[in-house]
């Protein structure tokens, strides 16, 4: 079997996500038969680095040995058991892991299957909160411009993409959006502190104003991952954190894509050091073994639900495959990994080479911005440096960069215009060097 008879049984049957399909028409897909460290290879024999992680799941590298070993092992005990009335070791292990892992008083775990259905679950969760406490007017959310959560209705409502929004609107609640504090756009001279803290006016004026009505405002910790890497200040979150305390809102924390050491310390929460009322978890969870999400909470809320079964306060939400045991395991086996490989430590290494490595693009006068939050690193690729001035979204300029890096062996793939960096942890320095040299040779042919 080769790709072109792989892939002609694919577009057979297939619908691809995030995709226009009528684009194999013109562009091969990829099919892939195996994975070993940070490469995928396809049927053909060519190998790539995933140099985005298999869309930010695989922390610790295709194949890891110990954590394949730890699936196997719960394959010979139990494979999946119904959730509700039942549990097994797996599960209980790694909710003890993520309470002692996670901020704070989060001592309580729900689990999804994925990071959109974490989102659900918290959204559900904290306007039934407020339903069981009596404050049934607290029902509106607050999210950040710019923000993306998933795709499943309530994750798309609360998200502030067009791309992915507008087509669904008629379907969605309506959130209230504020200005995100995207430090792309501070002033010259003006740091990512000071503009952060002058982008929190608008947040201040709208839990001031409306707070009677609001259930949580829900953002995304550091870095705004789906919209080009936008990032921001750790101050954002503290000062969030006071300002939901002071009116009585909750605070959701969408982790899915930073959590686990994205962004320099295991939670992008640490940062501020603050404790979200909802912490929502996936992708690396399980190094991209398996489908998992988990919603962390504290005991204040879970509290908030327990009673009798006649009161109808229950939190009555589930999925399938709730607490599935060989993703439980996959996560105990990542969390150990990352635990004992100090992986936190030696990521600053890493971090520093690639901002070493791709520093000097910042004079490029088509790049208006190298930024970068722990192990993500972006470039922001504009028609004019000076103004700011973005390419036309229909000239797909990434796409140039995409097929380049194939071409080269590696897997980037560009939001829009703005081609970032986030590899699996076990990357070399050799692999960085060459996925900076693609980028730096395939940048003229996004410009040209």
């Amino acid at each position: 079997m080769n790709n072109q008879q792989m892939m002609q049984r694919d577009l057979a049957h297939l619908w691809h996500p995030c995709t226009q399909m009528s684009d194999h028409e013109r562009y091969p897909l990829i099919p892939i038969k195996r994975g070993d460290g940070v490469y995928l290879e396809d049927f053909d024999g060519k190998r790539y680095i995933d140099a985005i992680s298999s869309w930010w799941t695989n922390i610790l590298g295709h194949g890891n040995p110990e954590i394949r070993d730890a699936i196997k092992d719960q394959l010979d005990q139990i494979e999946h058991v119904i959730f509700a009335g039942f549990s097994h070791q797996p599960a209980v292990e790694l909710g003890e892991k993520l309470a002692a892992l996670t901020p704070g008083n989060l001592n309580k775990c729900f689990f999804g299957e994925n990071g959109s259905s974490a989102i659900e679950i918290a959204l559900k969760m904290s306007f039934h909160y407020w339903r069981n406490a009596g404050k049934t007017d607290k029902t509106k959310f607050v999210a950040l411009k710019n923000g993306y959560h998933g795709e499943t209705l309530g994750a798309l409502a609360v998200g502030d993409v067009a791309l992915f929004k507008e087509t669904y609107a008629p379907l969605l609640m309506e959130a209230m959006l504020v200005d995100s504090p995207d430090c792309y756009f501070r002033e010259a001279g003006e740091s990512w502190q000071q503009y952060t803290e002058r982008q929190f006016v608008a947040m201040e004026k709208m839990l001031a104003e409306r707070h009677g009505e609001i259930a949580a405002v829900i953002l995304e910790p550091l870095v705004q991952c789906a919209t080009g890497m936008r990032m921001y200040h750790p101050v954002y979150l503290k000062l969030l954190r006071e300002a939901c305390d002071r009116y009585g809102v909750h605070l959701i924390a969408d982790e899915i894509a930073v959590g686990f050491g994205r962004t320099g310390t295991m939670f992008a929460c640490n940062q501020a050091d603050i404790t979200p009322d909802f912490l929502c978890l996936s992708k690396a969870l399980t190094s991209g073994f398996l489908p998992l999400s988990a919603v962390m909470t504290s005991d204040a809320v879970f509290n908030a639900f327990y009673d009798s079964y006649e009161s109808m306060r229950g939190f009555l939400h589930s999925h399938s495959y709730t607490g599935n045991p060989l993703a439980c395991r996959s996560a105990c086996a990542t969390i150990d990994l990352l635990l004992r490989d100090n992986w936190l430590e030696k990521n600053q290494r890493t971090q520093q080479l690639l901002r070493h490595a791709l520093e000097d693009l910042q004079d490029h006068p088509n790049v208006a911005e190298l930024r970068q939050t722990g192990m993500i690193i972006a470039l922001e690729v504009v028609k004019d440096k000076a103004s700011k001035t973005p390419f036309d979204w229909r000239e797909r300029r990434g796409l140039r960069m995409y097929q380049h890096a194939q071409q080269h062996g590696a897997l980037i793939r560009p939001i829009g215009s703005v081609v970032y960096l986030m590899p699996p942890y076990v990357v070399s320095d050799e692999q960085i060097a060459t996925l900076t040299e693609i980028i730096r040779t395939g940048l003229p042919l996004m410009v040209q």
